[in-house]
């Protein structure tokens, strides 16, 4: 099936260039990055986190998003959902690549990801989590692959398949809920020290995740003969309300225990994000811009008239991509780690250098999720014809 991407339209090849110059631009700054060290960052001594790891958390939860496709096809035959399922696993594989990516820039030497292999520490978070990131993601290439190509021969997936489909779904759970768990284990770190990290992670990648399919699913329609099928898009939507409804109040099941308890070490956190803090107050219009942006998505979800119009969907979806984004990626990030536990603000933002290799590695994302895509739906119209 692989002979399909290199098949398409002169639309198709512009984009593949583009993407590709992205890429060399922020390879070229990266070998940059290689031989001068993290120095080129705005990372510090005092937050030793920074853009790289913010958009591997968000995009985490993107890769686990899929899962919400799975389970209703597999496990409970919902017939709706035939035609993206597929997207929705090739959606998590250019995901789980991004994210492999973001943690070998931010480690400044790439050698160093050895150290898990050759180093393993059961007791570490870090190790499960190179387990459950390379695991979800082989399992998503061999089902997706295998599931496809049997689409294409018309016949039935092989039998094996079946298990592995079951054990993705764990999987997909667990790539966000340890993601957390390297946050929420850090007991110096006031604003992440909290048990419903977890399933607050949760509720944003069921959100964030299904909103960019649905964007998908609009661009797929637009560029390509193939359709998704609108009922199962509104199918769709219906979780990315839900899910951002429950995000939104796990984050205010966060702010009531920090002001209720009174606890200087927790509220420093919030007042630095959404007040600013002794003066420095960088994130402050960033944090209240994805609170209005994910509550008014979640209103006009809410409301079936909104959430029908096919022209305001794609929309509400992108508001709700962007807020997740902002507050899973920079507000957690720096939230964690501003101010320190001495109290002491050292405030973050990218540099443009950071900036430039990050797009790199989205432009790599895209680029392997537009060939899966390509070879997705050129596939499906195949059999339909």
């Amino acid at each position: 099936m692989l002979e399909i991407a290199i098949k398409g339209s002169k639309k198709y090849w512009i984009w593949l260039a583009a993407l590709l110059a992205v890429m060399a631009a922020g390879f070229a700054v990266y070998l940059d990055q290689f031989f001068n060290g993290l120095m080129i960052t705005g990372m510090s001594r005092d937050v030793s986190w920074g853009f790289y790891i913010a958009n591997f958390t968000f995009l985490v939860g993107v890769a686990a998003g899929g899962v919400m496709v799975v389970i209703p096809y597999y496990l409970h035959d919902y017939e709706k959902f035939h035609r993206i399922t597929i997207l929705g696993e090739f959606l998590a594989i250019a995901s789980l690549i991004m994210c492999l990516l973001f943690i070998i820039v931010d480690l400044g030497q790439p050698i160093r990801m050895l150290n898990v292999l050759l180093y393993p520490t059961p007791h570490s978070m870090l190790f499960y989590d190179m387990i459950v990131l390379n695991g979800y993601l082989l399992l998503n290439i061999i089902i997706g692959w295998k599931v496809l190509e049997a689409e294409r021969n018309q016949v039935r997936p092989p039998e094996w398949t079946k298990p592995l489909i079951y054990l993705s779904i764990p999987f997909a759970i667990g790539i966000h809920t340890v993601t957390a768990y390297l946050y929420c284990g850090l007991p110096g770190r006031g604003f992440w020290l909290t048990a419903i990290l977890a399933p607050r992670f949760l509720a944003s990648a069921f959100a964030a995740g299904p909103a960019f399919l649905i964007i998908l699913c609009y661009l797929v329609r637009k560029f390509t003969r193939f359709d998704p099928g609108w009922e199962a898009m509104q199918s769709l939507a219906k979780i990315v309300c839900y899910a951002i409804i429950a995000n939104i109040f796990f984050f205010l099941c966060e702010v009531f225990v920090s002001y209720y308890s009174n606890i200087p070490g927790h509220e420093a956190h919030l007042d630095y994000l959404f007040f600013g803090y002794h003066g420095y107050n960088a994130l402050v219009p960033w944090m209240w811009t994805s609170i209005i942006l994910m509550v008014i998505g979640a209103v006009f979800l809410v409301i079936p008239d909104l959430r029908n119009n096919k022209v305001l969907l794609p929309v509400t979806c992108a508001m709700i991509f962007a807020g997740t984004w902002i507050d899973k990626g920079m507000g957690m990030i720096s939230g964690g780690f501003v101010p320190s536990p001495l109290h002491h603000v050292t405030e973050y933002m990218p540099t443009g250098k950071e900036i430039v290799i990050t797009l790199a590695v989205w432009a790599t994302g895209l680029f392997v999720l537009t060939i899966l895509f390509k070879i997705a739906t050129t596939v499906k119209e195949e059999v339909r014809g």
